[in-house]
């Protein structure tokens, strides 16, 4: 599988991109609702908020409107059409899940991730047995602990956007075929993106798995490490951040191939997944990372780390 377009980074870049036209345009939203004839009000704040998988039509409307032409409007066409192909992209795996489905999109149309995992190994780079472990544990959160494995019905997909709710979980061996579905990428053939994660001591040797599971996890962050493209660090508990500075979470950084396609920052929360686009957020968590960096033990000695404590 070859890197292709992020669906949800399209529609982020295309929603960037009719805003910035609207306001040279010196149009209200109202305004062009009204003088493209939608019904919805709402469709052009989903539509430059990136929170929705546009109709190419729809895009053309904006287009006539805004008077866009020649190579302009043939990039911002094909950008759309980027933006609407999630059935395209998904076929590129062999099961996704809508809970997965954000992580998927950013992961597959990068070309560096970075990531810091304070208390868990970040999904990337889980054993099925570590994911299956972390995928049950949530489970008595919503309310998903029967013993037949019984799920209620999923709610619609999430909005994309800064803030999505956490959609419903699915079957735990879904979910599991998801997450290996996404670690493909580190192992695939032709444009296998940089990844570099930073991952906490408390991740590797604390509460997120038993004893026998994480030992199978260190196992494979030692296989891991030997990939030409992927750089495993190792943040000692006694290391200084900074100036004494605490991160408040784990969290993903994502660099795309277009330099004019926004780099990315993802959160993971209790109950919702943050999704960051905008510069100063993106440079604060990019200078987080760099603190973290500097804190980690290098590639060599966290090698050894996790090799000496593999029992």
């Amino acid at each position: 599988m070859s890197r292709g377009s992020s669906p949800i980074v399209r529609r982020q870049r295309l929603g960037v991109e009719l805003r910035r036209l609207r306001e040279t345009a010196g149009l209200t939203g109202e305004q062009v609702v009204d003088q493209v004839g939608w019904a919805a009000k709402s469709k052009l704040s989903r539509l430059e908020n990136g929170r929705s998988r546009p109709d190419l039509a729809d895009v053309l409307d904006l287009l006539d409107l805004y008077e866009v032409r020649g190579r302009d409007r043939d990039q911002l066409v094909a950008i759309a059409r980027d933006a609407g192909n999630t059935r395209g992209w998904l076929r590129a795996y062999p099961v996704m899940t809508q809970r997965q489905r954000g992580y998927a999109e950013l992961e597959a149309g990068s070309a560096r991730i970075r990531e810091y995992g304070l208390s868990i190994v970040p999904g990337l780079l889980q054993t099925p047995e570590y994911a299956r472990a972390r995928i049950l544990s949530s489970r008595p959160l919503s309310g998903q602990e029967s013993p037949a494995g019984a799920v209620p019905a999923q709610r619609p997909n999430p909005a994309v956007g800064p803030v999505a709710e956490l959609p419903a979980p699915q079957e735990p061996d879904t979910e599991v075929a998801a997450r290996l579905a996404r670690q493909t990428i580190l192992t695939r053939t032709s444009d296998a993106p940089r990844y570099e994660a930073i991952l906490d001591e408390q991740a590797l040797l604390g509460r997120g798995a038993p004893d026998e599971v994480r030992d199978g996890q260190l196992a494979h962050l030692a296989t891991l490490a030997q990939l030409p493209n992927v750089t495993i660090r190792v943040l000692p508990c006694a290391a200084l951040i900074g100036r004494h500075f605490i991160p408040y979470s784990g969290f993903s950084i994502y660099h795309f191939p277009d330099p004019d396609d926004p780099e990315t920052v993802a959160v993971e929360t209790l109950a919702r997944e943050l999704v960051l686009t905008d510069r100063n957020s993106v440079e604060r968590y990019a200078r987080v990372f760099g603190w973290l960096g500097e804190a980690a033990l290098d590639p060599p000695r966290s090698r050894a780390w996790i090799s000496a404590r593999i029992s």
